[in-house]
């Protein structure tokens, strides 16, 4: 009888590569209660009866699987929930998988938590191991509070804003990820000054888009109105752009960093400003695997990690399916001519109109903000490619030479194409794909 060869790693069938895969190993389960939190409605999804851990055999198969489905380097990003519930043993643990099966493949990680948990311990574990922590911290005490308390009702801005301290001072690269809503979306100068004397350089903003609890066909209350989020915008990029040292960004601000990238003519690194989604796959903390934490729902179910293997999953026809639901525009986008730079923003922004397109929400405001930048990006392109000729042919490699699946190739020791004058994996790469 013929016996199964086993298979070496790499030698899978050709297709995607798996560049990022975001770990939710505790599941929906959380140490805090944000009133405006998507995930925490998950748990129904997986009621296991107690908490939800992921198991330290299915760590090891998840390891294994994502290097086999990788391309040259991946990045483990650790979400939750609250990922930090699975104390630091287990992220001492999964690196050491990671450093006795990653072969030639080189391995990054990310971590996005709340920062209620974090002691010295961590932030030791985090710098050694080179962690990117992605921190939630929407701003100011009556800004973060507003929406971001503990279970007993007591506000968390003066502990996650010492535990911020504590991770720069320890030499841990720091990402501030803000929810923005409809309360702090007039108080982009505000936020941003708070960041900044909190020494957080690296920026994300995140609006909040979800539906009412109890009227599908209303947006919550807590939800990001479209036109203010632009004029939001707007003021953060004149900000973003008055702490500019020369030519060279001071702070990083993610959609400004990415949307500069369309405008260098470079496919950019957030997965929202791309024409179709399905670049990267979510495992949860019992084996499910998902195309995106934002679609966590028994109908995008992937497979099995225990049963199937994450490379198969990528090139799956529902992961396909998936990652075309994003291109299937209205009209006005088809005829926008933002389109080619917001590629209609993130599908769960986009609600059901009376006329049954699927539109979205932030559309109006991301019109604001192109309108107001534009000028200036364009502007900062040109400036780019001009002091930085070699950059721009690199930039112009780069948009050629895409592989079957489309991905642009830019390697992590490469100029970043933002223009911040730092190599790709110090720049751009570093963002966790963070929501």
């Amino acid at each position: 009888m013929a016996t199964r060869r086993k298979k070496k790693r790499g030698a899978r069938r050709s297709g995607k590569k798996l560049g990022s895969v975001l770990v939710k190993p505790s599941g929906p389960d959380c140490n805090q209660s944000c009133a405006y939190c998507f995930y925490s409605g998950k748990q129904q999804m997986f009621d296991s009866g107690g908490p939800r851990r992921m198991p330290d055999d299915l760590l090891e198969r998840l390891v294994r699987q994502a290097l086999d489905a990788a391309g040259p380097e991946i990045a483990f990003c650790w979400q939750g929930g609250e990922p930090t519930l699975m104390g630091v043993e287990f992220f001492e643990h999964a690196v050491s998988l990671q450093q006795r099966h990653r072969g030639g493949y080189r391995v990054g990680n990310s971590l996005q938590t709340n920062g209620l948990a974090l002691d010295r311990r961590w932030a030791r574990f985090l710098a050694e191991n080179r962690f990117l922590v992605g921190l939630s911290i929407d701003g100011p005490a009556h800004v973060h509070d507003r929406y971001r308390r503990r279970r007993s009702g007591a506000g968390t801005f003066a502990r996650v804003s010492d535990r911020a301290k504590l991770l720069l001072d320890s030499g841990v690269e720091v990402n501030a990820l803000a929810v923005v809503t409809d309360y702090s979306v007039d108080r982009a100068a505000e936020i941003y000054g708070v960041f900044k004397e909190l020494g957080l350089r690296h920026m994300q903003f995140v609006p909040a888009v979800e539906p009412h609890p109890y009227d599908p066909t209303r947006l919550a209350p807590f939800s990001c109105p479209p036109e203010p989020y632009g004029a939001f915008l707007a003021q953060l990029f004149d900000l973003w752009l008055a702490d500019f040292a020369g030519n060279e960004p001071t702070t990083s601000v993610r959609l400004f960093d990415s949307v500069l990238y369309s405008y260098v003519g470079l496919e950019p690194p957030e997965c929202s400003l791309l024409a179709e989604c399905g670049t990267y796959l979510v495992v949860e903390h019992d084996g499910s695997v998902f195309p995106c934490d934002f679609f966590v729902e028994p109908g995008w179910r992937l497979g099995d990690l225990r049963a199937e293997r994450l490379a198969d999953l990528l090139d799956s026809e529902r992961q396909a399916r998936f990652g075309a639901i994003k291109s299937a525009l209205p009209l006005e986008c088809r005829d926008c001519r933002w389109l080619r730079h917001c590629r209609g923003g993130c599908p769960k922004d986009r609600l059901v109109r009376g006329d049954g397109e699927r539109a979205n929400h932030l559309c109006a405001g991301l019109k604001v903000f192109f309108e107001h930048a534009d000028k200036r990006l364009r502007g900062l392109a040109e400036r780019w490619r001009a002091t930085r000729p070699e950059l721009a042919e690199d930039a112009r490699r780069a948009r050629l030479a895409r592989s079957s699946d489309g991905s642009r190739k830019i390697g992590r020791n490469d100029p970043c194409p933002c223009g911040s004058g730092l190599k790709y994996k110090r720049c751009c790469m570093r963002s966790p794909a963070g929501h």
